[in-house]
């Protein structure tokens, strides 16, 4: 090699060293960062029951929000026995976990019946229902879309919505939206990294 050469490849070399970072790097979430996202900031529904609520009252908990309604056949069962999961796998951790689910579909949804699926998945989990404008206005809050499908008859209908959950903090603040289908283990780790700060 020319000396040339061997002077450029040095220099190379140091440049790509210049360029890494320097101490530990901080771990990225395994969902979309939310940290200082602008919406998401608020929700005051009634709980199954009968209990005004606010995202205030879990201070001190890693939350876990889901929009979703007790007749989805799939996504929504799915989504709450995977937290359910997570909570059971953290052992004593799992307490500071809260999961909790926001029906879209109050006119079916009734306090009861969200009171007795709740306990089908952990009976600490917290549901929440509100009038139809509540529930647009808590939608809208948190950005989420939802639609009603008809069925073949006007009982029968079905809920188009998004197929996420949102994690907030120990403090309340909103910081992960995490996809349906990463699974539990992605959700695990989002959550003890929320856990774990300080």
């Amino acid at each position: 090699m020319s000396t040339r050469r061997f002077a450029l490849a040095t220099l190379a070399a140091l440049m790509l060293v210049g360029c890494q970072k320097s101490g530990p790097e901080k771990q990225a979430f395994k969902g979309v960062d939310l940290t200082g996202a602008e919406y998401a900031r608020q929700l005051n529904l009634t709980d199954q029951d009968g209990r005004a609520r606010s995202l205030a009252d879990f201070k001190g908990k890693v939350l876990v929000v889901f929009f979703g309604y007790t007749q989805c056949p799939d996504v929504c069962p799915t989504t709450m026995a995977e937290v359910a999961e997570v909570k059971r796998s953290l052992g004593a951790d799992g307490d500071k976990v809260q999961g909790i689910f926001v029906t879209i579909d109050p006119e079916r949804d009734t306090a009861q019946l969200l009171k007795a699926y709740m306990a089908s998945f952990d009976p600490s989990f917290v549901a929440l229902r509100g009038s139809a404008e509540q529930t647009q206005a808590a939608a809208k809050e948190f950005k989420v879309f939802f639609a009603k499908v008809p069925g073949k008859t006007p009982e029968s209908y079905t809920m188009d919505h998004t197929a996420a959950s949102f994690i907030f903090d120990t403090e309340g603040r909103v910081r992960v939206y995490a996809r349906y289908g990463a699974g539990p283990q992605a959700l695990a780790d989002d959550i003890k990294l929320l856990l774990a700060e300080k």
